[in-house]
C-alpha cells in the first residue's frame, strides 16, 4: 500500500500532470465567473482537449476545471447577486448583502477558503471509503446491478426538475438512444438506417457538448437577442479595509458549519441524481436552524457563505465514490468523467481499482495537490475574477459557441459528429424550454448499454422471470428504494398541483 501512495503522488507531482491541474483550476474558475456556464459546461466544452492527454493528465484536468468551476460561481453570486451556477445561488443570500457594506473581498476569500476545505475534507472521504464500496461492489452480479440502476434512475427522475414523469421520460429517451448501433449480442444494426457513422452508436462527446454546453449557449444567446435577460457588470465595491480583511482565527471560528457543510456535501454527493445544488440549500437550512442568530441569515452573515461553499465543493469528491466503485455517476459532472475515462479505454466499475490502480490513486494524489492550487491560484487572482465578472456575456458566448464546433470537429475531423452535437444542441433547447431535464438524457445515454447488458443477462439467468430477480437480497432492496422513491416523487408531485389549484 505504502509503494503504491508513493508511486501516486510520483505521478500526480509530474510536471505536466501538475501544468494541467493548475490550467484546469484556472480556466475552471475563469468559466465559473462568468454568469449562465459553469462548471458542467466548462467540462463538457474541455473534454476534446483531454483526448491528446495521458489517462491521468486528462482526469485531474477535468476535476481541477470542477473544482475551480464550482468555487467560480460563488463570485458573480457575491459581486452581481447574479451566480455563475445554480449551486452558488444560496451563496448570494449572504455574500450580495456583504459586498453593498464594502465586504466584497472579505466574502470571496469565506467563499474561496470554504471551498477549498470542504473539497478536502470530501476528497480525504473519498480515499477512505471507494475501496470498502468497490469491495462491496465486487460481489454484485447483473441483477443487482440492474436494480442499483433502477433506483439511480428512479432517484434521478425524482430530484431532477419539477416533473419526475417528464424526468423519466429523459431517461428513457437517453436510454433508448443508447441502443442505436451493433447489437452487443448478435451484433445486428439498430437503428443505423444504413449509416457506417452509426455502427459505434452515437458520440458521447458530441451528445453531451451539445444537449449541454451548446445548448446552452444558443438558449443565451437567443434569450440576450430577445431581452429575456440581460448583461449585468459588477459594480465598482468601495471596500473597506477591514473589509478586505479575513484573519484565520476568524475563519476557523466557525468551524462547526464548516464541518457540518463538507459532511452534508460529502453525503449527497455519494447518492447519484441528488445534485450539488441540493447539497448547497440542505447545508444553509442546516446551519440556519443550528444557529444563535438565525435572524441574520440573509443578510450578510459569513456562516451563510461558508454552509453553502463547504457543501457544494464536498459534492466534488464524494460524487467520485460511486463513480468509481460502481461506474454510476454521482452526477452530470462525473458523468463526463465517465465519458472521459472511457474515452482513454478505463471503464469504471468495481474492477477499476484492480485494473487501473495506479491510475485511480494517482487521481487521488492529484486531487488533493488540486486543492493547493486551488487555494493558491484563487487567493491571488480575487482582483483578476472580478474583471473577468464585468466581461459581457454578449462578447463571451460567441467564442464559447466555436470552440465547442472546434473542439468536437478536431480530435475526430468528422463532421458527422459536428453534425450529431448540432442537432442535440437543438433538442437541449427544446427539452429545457419544455421543463425537460437534458442532464436526464446524457446520463440515460451514459449508462443505456450497461443497463441493456445487465438487464438482458439478468432475464436469461432467471429465464425472464423478473419476480425471480427478487431472490437476492441486495436487487430486493434496491428495487424496493426505487419503487419508494417513485411513490414519493408522484405524492409530492400530486400535493403540489394541489397546493396551486
Amino acid at each position: 500500500m505504502l509503494d503504491l501512495i508513493l508511486n501516486a503522488f510520483a505521478a500526480a507531482l509530474d510536471p505536466m500532470n501538475l501544468m494541467f491541474i493548475a490550467f484546469g483550476i484556472f480556466l475552471g474558475i475563469v468559466i465559473g465567473v462568468l454568469p449562465g456556464l459553469g462548471s458542467v459546461t466548462a467540462m463538457a466544452v474541455l473534454i476534446p482537449l483531454t483526448f491528446y492527454m495521458s489517462p491521468l493528465a486528462a482526469i485531474a484536468f477535468l476535476v481541477g476545471v470542477n473544482k475551480g468551476g464550482t468555487s467560480g460561481g460563488a463570485i458573480p453570486a457575491i459581486l452581481l447577486n447574479s451566480p455563475g451556477s445554480h449551486e452558488a445561488a444560496a451563496t448570494a443570500w449572504d455574500g450580495y448583502p456583504m459586498a453593498q457594506r464594502g465586504e466584497a473581498f472579505r466574502a470571496m476569500k469565506y467563499a474561496l477558503f470554504s471551498s477549498v476545505t470542504g473539497d478536502t475534507i470530501s476528497d480525504v472521504l473519498l480515499i477512505l471509503l471507494v475501496v470498502p464500496f468497490a469491495s462491496f461492489a465486487l460481489q454484485f452480479g447483473p441483477v443487482e446491478y440492474t436494480a442499483v440502476l433502477l433506483f439511480s434512475f428512479a432517484l434521478i427522475a425524482g430530484i431532477a426538475g419539477d416533473s419526475p414523469l417528464k424526468s423519466g421520460m429523459a431517461i428513457f429517451i437517453g436510454i433508448f438512444l443508447a441502443t442505436i448501433g451493433l447489437d452487443p449480442v448478435s451484433s445486428s444494426q439498430r437503428l443505423t438506417f444504413g449509416r457506417i457513422e452509426l455502427y459505434d452508436g452515437l458520440s458521447l462527446s458530441a451528445l453531451a457538448i451539445g444537449a449541454l454546453a451548446l445548448g446552452s449557449v444558443v438558449m443565451q444567446i437567443s434569450d440576450l437577442a430577445t431581452g429575456r435577460i440581460e448583461d449585468e457588470f459588477a459594480k465598482n465595491q468601495s471596500d473597506t479595509p477591514e473589509g478586505r480583511k479575513l484573519p484565520a482565527r476568524e475563519f476557523f471560528s466557525h468551524w462547526r458549519t464548516l464541518i457540518r457543510g463538507a459532511l452534508t456535501g460529502s453525503l449527497v454527493g455519494m447518492l447519484p441524481g441528488l445534485g450539488v445544488t441540493l447539497a448547497s440549500f440542505l447545508s444553509y437550512s442546516a446551519a440556519k436552524r443550528a444557529s444563535k442568530t438565525p435572524e441574520a441569515f440573509g443578510k450578510g452573515t459569513p456562516e451563510g457563505i461558508v454552509a453553502t461553499e463547504s457543501a457544494n465543493s464536498a459534492v466534488v469528491g464524494s460524487n467520485l465514490i460511486p463513480t468509481i466503485a460502481l461506474g454510476i455517476p454521482g452526477n452530470i459532472a462525473a458523468a463526463l468523467l465517465i465519458g472521459a475515462l472511457v474515452m482513454h479505454g478505463v471503464v469504471p466499475g468495481p474492477f477499476m481499482l484492480q485494473m487501473h490502480g495506479d491510475l485511480i490513486y494517482g487521481l487521488f494524489a492529484s486531487m488533493i495537490l488540486a486543492n493547493l492550487f486551488h487555494l493558491v491560484i484563487g487567493r491571488a487572482g480575487l482582483s483578476v475574477w472580478v474583471q473577468f465578472a464585468r466581461i459581457p456575456r454578449r462578447l463571451i458566448l460567441p467564442p464559447v459557441l466555436m470552440f465547442c464546433i472546434f473542439g468536437i470537429y478536431l480530435p475526430s475531423q468528422s463532421l458527422w459528429d459536428v453534425g450529431v452535437m448540432l442537432v442535440f444542441a437543438g433538442i437541449g433547447v427544446l427539452f429545457t424550454r419544455a421543463g425537460i431535464s437534458v442532464v436526464c438524457t446524457v446520463i440515460g445515454f451514459l449508462l443505456g448499454e450497461m443497463f441493456e447488458t445487465s438487464l438482458r443477462q439478468s432475464l436469461q439467468l432467471y429465464q425472464v422471470d423478473g419476480l425471480s430477480m427478487l431472490a437476492s437480497p441486495v436487487a430486493a432492496v434496491f428495487l424496493l428504494l426505487a419503487i419508494g422513491v417513485v411513490i414519493r416523487a408522484v405524492w409530492r408531485g400530486t400535493a403540489k398541483r394541489k397546493k396551486i389549484a
